[in-house]
């Protein structure tokens, strides 16, 4: 008896939303396995509904008011659902603080005054 894939959301279902472990990963398009302990990325420990919630927000291009369209509720009920998601999720610094060094190049170069620098260094120790 062939063993068939497990669908994305038979196993969501399947864990009831407990946070779990992948410990086999395996390449179909060269049948290699690798055997670890692999934590899912941040959008797949979400549960299936809210999945299906931020795939339809990313098809719409983020537009609140077709989202209101095509899940039949109000504004707030979208904002309130987006602000819960963000919540469990981490967002990845897209703004990250100068380093030590880089701060100092940047006064070695004249590119900042002492004071701007004195500034950086302390905003972010």
């Amino acid at each position: 008896m062939a063993k068939r894939a497990m669908d994305w959301q038979e196993l969501t279902d399947l864990t009831r939303g407990h946070p779990f472990v992948v410990e086999r990963v395996r390449l179909t398009a060269s049948d290699v396995a690798i055997e670890g302990e692999f934590e899912l990325p941040q959008l797949a420990q979400l549960g299936v509904e809210d999945q299906v919630f931020v795939m339809a927000f990313v098809r719409c291009h983020g537009s609140i008011k077709e989202m209101e369209r095509i899940f039949g509720v109000s504004y707030p009920t979208i904002k309130s659902r987006l602000n819960r998601i963000m919540r469990m999720l981490d967002f990845v610094e897209t703004d990250p603080a100068p380093s030590r060094a880089d701060v100092i190049d940047r006064l070695r170069r004249g590119e900042i005054t002492a004071q701007q620098a004195v500034s950086e260094l302390e905003a972010h120790p």
